[in-house]
């Protein structure tokens, strides 16, 4: 986040308005992930955390994540799968019902909903990496 903060015209001293209002919602989540990097908690919730990033960002931003992850228990709620791809487990749900578990590559082997979001998604973002065996 230091890189974006101190591009910004007060630099630190920014006020960002009421709700974050002056920043963007890219800019809001940098500042959330920074926060989370100096609580330091054992528990880290992540909801949506890449959500309002372009590709190159999220990459950024998701790589920090995986250091922010080590050593914490750590629920994620994600639309977009590059966010869980390493994770222990992937808890999948449609229409509010648990579908499948599993790690990403034994559910892309399973060619299930998991298997069929990823393909949507590969279809859709050209940074995504295409590999689907």
């Amino acid at each position: 986040a230091h890189g974006f903060v101190s591009r910004l015209p007060e630099g630190y001293e920014f006020r960002v308005g009421p709700a974050g209002g002056r920043l963007s919602g890219g800019e809001r989540q940098r500042i959330s992930l920074a926060r989370a990097f100096l609580k330091d908690a054992p528990i880290l919730l992540l909801d949506e955390a890449t959500s309002a990033l372009d590709s190159e960002s999220e990459r950024l931003v998701q790589d920090a994540l995986t250091r922010l992850m080590k050593g914490r228990t750590t629920l994620v709620i994600a639309h977009r799968l590059s966010t869980v791809r390493e994770a222990d487990l992937i808890v999948v749900m449609e229409a509010g019902r648990v579908v499948e578990t599993g790690r990403h590559e034994a559910l892309i082997a399973q060619g299930g909903a998991y298997a069929r979001l990823h393909r949507m998604q590969l279809s859709d973002d050209p940074a995504e990496p295409a590999t689907v065996p």
